[in-house]
This record gives structure tokens, sequence and C-alpha cells, in this order.
């Protein structure tokens, strides 16, 4: 695991929540000397402590881990700032409205970085009746293959997922202005503005 609970953090949160040292021994059942030493890293907290550590600071366990608190800044709920996250492990795709701290199958995912589509990676746009027909002339083997098409606007979501060896195609409501974005499964996220 790359994170590690630090004891800067651990007396910054302590500090932040208003908490003396033996105050937090006491929540926690071990002596203020063993809170010391993980405060000046002579030692580090049992995993047994870990969770109650966490709830004892008021932050989740990745919170604790990583020494970043989440703050809700409640900027509003403009789904532009979304991002995507993608397990490497089950494929899972996990979409937030903004900075997010994400685990799945153990592993702390980091946000995909949408790039400008290449030349393999253009989207064909369209009109049929009142929708858009989307087409990506892709690879679709089970190896090299397109996994998502998501259309947002600063109010709306459309998403649709693909699977291996099937068509990458499909229609959407291209109303007002945003983002189609497209994910290949061995190059990237890619942004298109529409």
């Amino acid at each position: 695991m790359d994170n590690f609970i630090t004891g800067t953090t651990i007396k910054a949160l302590r500090e932040k929540k208003g908490l003396t040292q033996a105050e937090l021994s006491d929540m926690l059942g071990v002596s203020s000397k063993t809170v010391s030493k993980w405060e000046t890293a002579k030692g580090l907290p049992d995993i047994t402590l870990i969770e109650p550590l966490a709830k004892a600071l008021g932050v989740s366990v990745m919170e604790l881990m990583s020494g970043n608190t989440v703050i809700n800044k409640n900027i509003g709920s403009n789904l532009l700032r979304s991002n995507f996250y993608v397990c490497p492990v089950c494929n899972n795709i996990i979409r937030t409205m903004g900075d997010a701290v994400v685990s799945c199958c153990g592993i702390t995912l980091p946000p995909l970085e949408a790039e400008d589509a290449d030349e393999n990676h253009k989207v064909i746009i369209e009109k049929v009746e009142d929708e858009h027909f989307i087409i990506l002339n892709h690879p679709m083997t089970k190896e090299h293959y397109i996994t998502f098409v998501a259309y947002l606007t600063a109010d709306k979501l459309q998403f649709v997922k693909f699977y291996p060896e099937g068509n990458a195609e499909t229609r959407l409501n291209l109303r007002g202005r945003g983002y189609l974005y497209t994910y290949c499964n061995k190059h990237a996220l890619f942004k298109h503005k529409v």
C-alpha cells in the first residue's frame, strides 16, 4: 500500500478536532504516551486502532491514510465538473460530481484525465430525426475496445456502456452545450466538445 498514517497527520487532525493527547488516548483505550509516540513518528497505531482512530478524529479511514480531508464545498451540482474512474481489476466505472476519494477492489483510483481525441478515436455524429447517431470507428475486440460513451451538459448526463465484440455506436440526444466523453480501455479517456 502506498499510503500510510503519519504522526503529522494524526497531530493536525487531533488539534483540528480540539482534542488533547490525553483525551484522544482515553477515546482509544491507549496511554497518552502512545499517542505522543505516534505524533513524533516513534511508533505507529496498531492496525486494530485504525478505524477507531479515524472515527475519533472525525475522518474516514481513507482520509486518515492519505492525510487529505475531503471538504464539502457545495459549489453546485454542475455535471461538467464530473470525474470518471475505472477499476483495473473489475472494470467498474464510477463517476463523481467533483473531487472524491474513490476506492474499488481495494485500490484507490485516480480520476481519468481527459485528452483531446486523436485520429484513431474520432467520433462521427449524424443527426437522425430528433436524436444524434454516435459512431466510433474503433476496434471492438476483447483486448481493445471502447468501454463507454457519455454526454455531459451542466445539468444532464447520458451514459452508454459498450462491450467487446459489439458495435461502438449509439443514439443520444445532444441538446445544449456539453462534452462527449469516450473511454478506450487501452489508451485514455477522450473529450469531444459538442
